[in-house]
């Protein structure tokens, strides 16, 4: 069984993207999955800044959310990264849940593709909403998400679920109409 965090990148409780989370969890708890979730629309999170004191043996200069989520990502060996679709890539808020797990990475003498440094590995899913669907309407999270943290970080995809056509943004939300929420559940079940 897997021990499964799933961070929500969303203002919105109950929105799109935080259902698309929930459905997950569901299936993942009906397959015996143990599964937390953080909801960064209620958990201040800053971006990281940059300060390398991570990098002389002290923790994260910052305290906020992190220091209660970090126990939480080093525990689990899969990681379910949820965002809505914000200027054609993630969340702010999930970008800077990301770029402070800087502070759990660690030396590494003998770097592969250039990396400084090497992080915990964990297993990643990608689940985003949108209002759009075009051909194109993920491309850039996508891009963002196989190269900073399939190749740069080393993590193993084990899959996507791009929802596009949910609406939101402005118009009445619909992902219960888009058989997405049944495609979340599946995928829980079946990680």
């Amino acid at each position: 069984m897997r021990n499964i965090l799933v961070v929500v990148g969303s203002a919105r409780k109950r929105g799109n993207t935080d259902r698309l989370a929930d459905a997950f969890i569901e299936g993942a708890r009906e397959a015996g999955h143990t599964v937390h979730k953080v909801f960064l629309g209620e958990t201040q999170v800053n971006g990281c800044l940059g300060c390398n004191a991570c990098r002389y043996g002290k923790p994260c200069v910052q305290r906020d959310g992190m220091e209660e989520i970090y126990p939480l990502f080093q525990e689990c060996d899969t990681i379910v990264l949820a965002s809505p679709l914000y200027y054609w890539t993630i969340s702010a808020r999930l970008k800077a849940f990301l770029e402070r797990l800087y502070a759990v990475s660690q030396p590494d003498p003998n770097p592969p593709l250039g990396r400084y440094e090497k992080y915990p590995h964990k297993d990643c899913v990608l689940m985003m909403t949108a209002a759009d669907d075009f051909f194109w309407t993920f491309e850039q999270a996508v891009s963002y998400f196989r190269f900073s943290l399939i190749r740069y970080l080393g993590w193993t995809e084990k899959g996507m679920l791009l929802a596009g056509g949910c609406g939101g943004s402005g118009g009445p939300r619909k992902i219960e109409q888009t058989g997405y929420l049944e495609q979340a559940r599946a995928m829980g079940q079946n990680l």
